[in-house]
């Protein structure tokens, strides 16, 4: 197979897929005949065919993806006029503080906001796909650790952690964590193929402030 051939099987299968495609999965398409650093070369190619185009090529956390370029996004959602799901500020601290001080339990969390989290937050972001429990503190009552997703890392399409900002000259303290929420990395595309995680990313979702959590309230 010549590599004209070998792109448009890799962006045939790209834009057909409704998730990510990773390194290994594009390597069946070939049956292993192609190695990793091929595969990559040849994505490399569809990039820059792309390049001039609405639709780019991007390597998120689970693999590679076609999405829409951010400063289109206000044209497209002229299609889908809906709202997207409101979040509370507290919500958005609370995913922040995880975001960049994993792996966090949850008192730790309240410890930095310097309210008591209310359990529903938790859930939301848990049900969301955007955090998990990855282990538990050997400490009394083995408290849960928290730690973001894959899938939060495709909704900000980034690959990495590393790729969230860098806050202050010395890194996150915790007054950028709680004001960080209003300018959470945004990512303002869509996938080519829309999945049920990515058709309201983190970057569409506003901050509702009039929006409380009943059993969060300050420390003294």
């Amino acid at each position: 197979m010549n590599t004209a051939d070998a792109i448009r099987v890799l962006e045939t299968a790209l834009i057909c897929s409704q998730q990510p495609l990773s390194v290994r999965e594009m390597r069946a398409l070939f049956q292993d005949e192609l190695g990793s650093e091929s595969i990559k070369g040849l994505l490399s190619d569809l990039q820059q065919e792309w390049s001039l185009r609405g639709v780019e090529l991007v390597c998120v956390a689970s693999g590679w993806r076609f999405q829409s370029r951010p400063e289109l996004r206000p044209f497209l959602d002229r299609l889908h006029p809906e709202k997207p799901p409101r979040y509370t500020r507290a919500t958005l601290e609370t995913l922040a503080i995880i975001a960049y001080r994993q792996p966090v339990t949850r008192g730790e969390m309240e410890d930095i906001r310097g309210v008591t989290i209310n359990s529903l937050i938790i859930k939301q972001l848990e049900d969301r796909g955007w955090i998990e429990v990855i282990g538990h503190r050997e400490a009394a009552g083995r408290p849960a650790l928290f730690a973001t997703t894959r899938q939060f890392l495709d909704d900000l399409g980034i690959g990495s952690l590393d790729q969230l900002p860098v806050l202050g000259a010395s890194g996150a303290s915790d007054a950028d964590l709680t004001d960080l929420p209003v300018t959470f990395p945004i990512q303002a595309s869509q996938d080519f193929q829309a999945s049920e995680h990515s058709e309201h990313p983190l970057a569409t979702t506003p901050v509702d402030e009039t929006l409380g959590s009943p059993d969060e309230s300050r420390h003294d």
